[in-house]
């Protein structure tokens, strides 16, 4: 079976889109790191050096040292999937990203979108 195309598409690509997003909404590209960190495991050098890599969202998700234990409370629909559903690991991960961007785009707060 073909791989989708985000697992292809470099993630320092996609990073300034998330960080548009935020910006956009008056949020800030720190609390997208936050997010990103957080879901991730990875630290901001850690996070930079993916950036500057230019590695693709599938070596992304791979090297990143462990997701978060709490995001089996991430719930709800994006792209017109339920995150929670998602049997795809990869897809489901990639997924959880894109909706807690969302939640920041949206105005929730640091609190609830860190599932604190």
């Amino acid at each position: 079976m073909e791989k989708h195309r985000i697992y292809t598409m470099s993630f320092a690509g996609v990073y300034p889109h998330y960080i548009a997003k935020a910006e956009k909404k008056g949020r800030t590209k720190a609390e997208v790191d936050e997010i990103i960190c957080w879901l991730t495991g990875y630290d901001q050098k850690a996070l930079q050096q993916q950036i500057n890599l230019k590695n693709d969202f599938e070596t992304f998700f791979a090297q990143a040292p462990q997701l978060n234990k709490n995001v089996s409370q991430i719930t709800g629909v994006i792209c017109g999937y339920r995150v929670e559903k998602i049997e795809d690991k990869l897809m489901q991960k990639v997924r959880y990203l894109d909706k807690l961007i969302d939640e920041l785009a949206k105005g929730k707060t640091m609190e609830k979108i860190l599932r604190k």
